[in-house]
C-alpha cells in the first residue's frame, strides 16, 4: 500500500506530460500545414531545391500525436511493456531534436550562403511570374529592402533591360512608375537602399540562439518524460501492482 501514492504521483505526472507532448504535436502539424501554405514561395529561396520540411514537421507532429495520446493510453492502463515503448519513443524524439538542433546551429553559415546564392539566382531571373518572383517581391515588399544587397543588384538582371527595377522596390508605389523605374539615374531615389540578404541573415543571427535555445529546451523536456515512464514501469513491475 505504501508504493500506490508514489504510482498514483507517477500517473498523473505522466498524463499531464502526455498531454503536453500531444499539444506540441500539434503544434507542430500546424505549423507544418501552415509553412506548406503560407511559406512555400520563401522556403524555396532558402534551399536549391523545393524542401521537404513542411511534410518532415507534419509527419512528426502527426507521429507525435498519436504517440502523446499512446502514452496517456499506457498510464492508464498501467503497462509495463507499452510504458517502456512510451519511453523508447521518446528517447528517439529526443536524440532527433538534439541532433536537428546541433545541426541547425553548425550549419547555420552555409544556410546563409545557400539563401544568397538562391536569391541571387531569383533576383537575376526574376521575370514577375513565377513562384519564385513572387517570393522576391514579397520579401521586398514586407522587409523594405531591395536586391540582394541594394538596388544595383537588379541591374544584371534580365528583367531590368525591359521593365527596370521592379515595383516592390518602391518605397512610394504611388509615386514610382515604369519609366522612373528604367532610368539609373532617377530609380535611387524612389527605392529601398537596404539589401534584402542583409536583413534576412541579420535577423537570423540574432535569432538564432533563441531558435537553438528553445529547440534544446524541448527536445531536454523528452528527459523528464522518459524518467516518468521508466520509473512507473519498474515500480509497477517490482510490485506487481494491477491497474484498472
Amino acid at each position: 500500500m505504501e508504493t500506490k501514492p508514489v504510482i498514483t504521483c507517477l500517473k498523473t505526472l505522466l498524463i499531464v506530460y502526455s498531454f503536453v507532448f500531444w499539444i506540441t504535436g500539434a503544434i507542430l502539424l500546424a505549423v507544418g500545414v501552415w509553412g506548406k501554405l503560407m511559406l512555400g514561395p520563401y522556403i524555396s529561396l532558402i534551399a536549391d531545391n523545393s524542401t521537404n520540411a513542411p511534410y518532415v514537421l507534419i509527419g512528426t507532429g502527426t507521429v507525435i500525436i498519436v504517440f502523446g495520446l499512446f502514452g496517456c493510453f499506457a498510464t492508464c492502463r498501467g503497462s509495463p511493456w507499452m510504458l517502456k515503448l512510451y519511453a523508447m519513443f521518446l528517447s528517439l524524439v529526443f536524440l532527433a531534436e538534439l541532433v536537428a538542433g546541433i545541426s541547425g546551429f553548425v550549419f547555420r553559415h552555409e544556410i546563409k550562403g545557400t539563401f544568397h546564392r538562391t536569391y541571387t539566382d531569383a533576383v537575376l531571373n526574376y521575370n514577375a511570374e513565377d513562384e519564385a518572383s513572387r517570393a522576391v517581391d514579397n520579401i521586398q515588399h514586407r522587409l523594405r529592402c531591395c536586391g540582394v544587397y541594394n538596388y544595383t543588384s537588379w541591374l544584371g538582371s534580365v528583367y531590368y533591360p525591359s521593365n527596370g527595377i521592379p515595383a516592390s522596390c518602391c518605397f512610394n508605389s504611388s509615386d514610382c512608375n515604369l519609366d522612373d523605374l528604367r532610368n539609373s539615374t532617377v530609380a535611387p531615389s524612389k527605392v529601398y537602399h537596404q539589401g534584402c540578404y542583409e536583413l534576412v541573415t541579420s535577423f537570423m543571427e540574432t535569432n538564432m540562439a533563441i531558435i537553438a535555445g528553445v529547440t534544446f529546451g524541448i527536445a531536454f523536456s523528452q528527459l523528464i518524460g522518459m524518467l516518468l515512464a521508466c520509473c512507473l514501469s519498474r515500480i509497477i513491475t517490482a510490485n506487481q501492482y494491477e491497474m484498472v
